[in-house]
């Protein structure tokens, strides 16, 4: 999401609250829109941003990042309650489905939270791109970067950055879980996987299991 009005960039990274962020934005300043990046679509990471539309590196950048086991089984979450939903005869997530091949994926071939980590994170690109990778391009990294832990507060020091006042409370487009609830789903190795593929994000966030 883009605002030439209020020079700023938000990187919209899966699964960090960006859908609540996307909207807000949106909703409060009335240049917000999307940023042609010649196929990056709605997650283009920074550098695919800033290779279209080089004018926008001296914007104010800024994205959410999450704890990688906990983002991982929101991911494959999200993904079986749209292949549940279309199922029930949903027709948007009939849609959503059709025009996302990466859900299409998991729904046909990972559809065991144990596959999506030992297998997925292996053989679906898109899965094991760490967090860190969509917030910097070669020249420039985000000025903020946010969490989704901490959401509330993060968010608020965004909207005083850009002179935008923070809401009472942020209407989440999706629920936010408990913060713990992840560990339960993970065993040893898949707990190690993850660590594996998300050492640079591990370093670059402190996060933990």
């Amino acid at each position: 999401m883009v605002s030439h009005d209020a020079r700023v960039v938000f990187v919209h990274v899966q699964k960090t609250g960006g859908s609540t962020i996307d909207a807000f934005l949106r909703a409060a300043l009335p240049d917000g829109g999307g940023v042609n990046t010649r196929g990056g679509g709605r997650h283009a990471r920074l550098r695919q941003i800033l290779r279209t539309n080089p004018e926008l590196t001296k914007y104010w950048i800024f994205g959410f990042v999450r704890n990688p086991w906990a983002r991982l089984l929101s991911w494959h979450s999200m993904i079986i309650r749209r292949r549940d939903a279309a199922a029930a005869g949903d027709e948007e997530a009939t849609r959503r489905i059709g025009r996302n091949d990466m859900w299409r994926a998991v729904i046909d071939d990972y559809t065991d939270f144990d596959t999506f980590v030992l297998r997925g994170l292996d053989e679906i690109p898109t899965l094991h791109w760490p967090q860190v990778s969509y917030l910097q391009s070669k020249n420039r990294i985000a000025d903020f970067i946010g969490r989704q832990e901490t959401f509330d507060a993060d968010m608020s020091a965004v909207l005083a950055r850009i002179g935008l006042e923070a809401p009472s409370e942020f209407g989440r487009t999706n629920a936010a879980p408990d913060p713990h609830a992840y560990r339960d789903a993970y065993t040893p190795a898949m707990r190690d996987k993850v660590a594996q593929v998300f050492e640079r994000d591990l370093r670059a966030f402190s996060y933990e299991f």
